[in-house]
């Protein structure tokens, strides 16, 4: 497949960027479920926090902090967040336009992902973020340590939100093999969104648990920056998390990239 050029694909970015900033009255409506799902979630792990005499390794204060910028950058972390438009292509045998382009697939399919949910994320983030610093104790949003910090956590943060794309991408090549995204997008989105800590936060699972999610990568995208913002891990940790961000995304795309190619050698295209 042939690569292209820079060009190219920035101009899919910022064209998929824009489309998806037009779309203000569905993210008012994701703000508003965010809001009470982060309120929710909050309470219970706060019962949880005052009946229970065992050591708990995370303070309700980082944990609030944990929770709202899982909120505030759920696009960026959830694996279930799809394009549907992307999937009518394959099953409907339209992708051979996208083939006749003088681009690589996979990274064309990859920015107009990434574009996507950053669109998603600017239109909901900020406002999450005021008003949970505007919350009382310990419900609020705290500042992160310092400065260093602060930057790490953006730099983590935009690493992450390319390991999801590219472990999305995989659901899209799957679905060159079913016809049907059902499947992939379940299984993987569910075992992503377990695995990355949003239905109970890494730190708060059994050792056992623990271990096994911190071999994965869906912990990278959401839980690493968040606990480097929230200060529940030192510098040392974090940069050696950006580095396992790094060698993690390496894999990702390669793999990505060679199954790709492979599927399309032997797609068959529905009308020929």
């Amino acid at each position: 497949m042939r690569k292209g050029n820079a060009a190219a694909y920035f101009s899919s970015f910022r064209i998929r960027l824009m489309q998806n900033l037009q779309y203000r009255v569905a993210a008012l409506a994701g703000l508003m479920t965010q809001f009470f799902w982060g309120f929710m979630l909050i309470m219970i792990l706060e019962a949880f926090y005052r009946n229970s005499d065992a050591s708990i390794p995370m303070s309700l204060p980082q944990l609030a902090s944990y929770i709202w910028l899982q909120q505030a950058f759920l696009v960026f972390v959830a694996l279930w967040f799809r394009d549907p438009e992307m999937f009518g292509m394959i099953t409907s045998g339209n992708v051979a336009y996208e083939l006749c382009r003088p681009t690589n697939l996979y990274y064309f399919w990859h920015v107009r992902l990434l574009a996507q949910r950053i669109s998603g994320a600017a239109l909901r983030c900020v406002p999450i973020l005021l008003v949970a610093t505007l919350l009382p104790d310990p419900y609020r949003l705290r500042p992160p340590a310092d400065l260093a910090a602060f930057l790490l956590f953006l730099l983590t943060l935009f690493t992450g939100v390319l390991i999801n794309v590219s472990i999305s991408m995989f659901i899209y090549i799957l679905t060159f093999v079913t016809l049907s995204p059902v499947g992939s997008l379940m299984i993987i989105g569910t075992v992503g969104e377990f695995c990355s800590g949003m239905i109970l936060p890494i730190p708060l699972m059994p050792e056992w648990l623990r271990n096994i999610v911190m071999v994965l990568p869906f912990r990278l995208a959401g839980d690493l920056p968040f606990r480097i913002w929230s200060g529940h891990i030192g510098m040392q940790e974090a940069l050696t998390g950006f580095l396992t961000q790094l060698l993690w995304l390496g894999a990702l795309m390669f793999f990505g990239q060679l199954s790709m190619r492979k599927v399309l050698n032997k797609a068959v295209l529905q009308g020929g």
